[in-house]
């Protein structure tokens, strides 16, 4: 018995040595897009709904953390079907390995936006730079396991939230476009990056 724990072992760790060391192809162009427009309409609707979002902090909070879960709902959606759909065998692994390198991030930010919220509301229009700089940090822990160009885009958020804590400070920070360039833009680059790498062949 004490054997076949162990055989059982081994090969559970092998598979998770083999998931670490294949390239994921879990997300997929379309989606991803989607995820930057809908960064874009959510800016506009901001821009419509809430012009002084320095005054209305938590219809602000509100319209872009349901904007984020949104999309995180969409690409968690196609990232599991994708994933039992290419790396059959493989696909729990795979998509283990993806999400825990993502979910400290994830819930880093999530814990400081309701931190800074509740006894800090005066650093509040740190939180754009602060969401770019965490979401940088989760994609540069899981973009070893994707195409090499996303080390760019993990980049671009790291410099996008760099440069907003820097030049847009105060009210400013609550701008739409704090938020819908980064993240649009962002997400745009990696659909790109994806489809170019011949993702898109998937999709079919």
């Amino acid at each position: 018995m004490r054997d076949l724990d162990k055989a059982l072992a081994d090969i559970t760790a092998i598979r998770a040595q083999m998931a670490r060391g294949t390239e994921f192809q879990g997300y997929g162009p379309i989606t991803v897009a989607a995820t930057g427009v809908l960064a874009l309409a959510a800016a506009g609707l901001q821009a419509i709904l809430i012009p002084d979002p320095a005054a209305a902090v938590f219809s602000y909070l509100a319209l872009w953390v349901a904007t984020a879960a949104v999309s995180v709902i969409l690409i968690a959606i196609e990232m599991v079907a994708r994933s039992r759909r290419l790396h059959t065998g493989l696909a729990d692994e795979m998509i283990h390995t993806a999400t825990e390198q993502f979910i400290p991030a994830g819930v880093a930010g999530t814990l400081l936006t309701v931190v800074l919220y509740r006894v800090g509301p005066d650093v509040l229009w740190m939180l754009p730079g602060l969401w770019q700089i965490i979401f940088s940090l989760g994609f540069f822990a899981t973009c070893r396991a994707l195409p090499r160009a996303m080390f760019g885009v993990a980049v671009w958020y790291l410099t996008a939230g760099l440069a907003s804590l820097a030049f847009a400070n105060g009210e400013q920070a609550f701008s739409p476009w704090a938020m819908a360039l980064p993240f649009g833009l962002g997400q745009l680059m990696m659909a790109g990056i994806l489809y170019r790498s011949g993702t898109h062949h998937a999709e079919t």
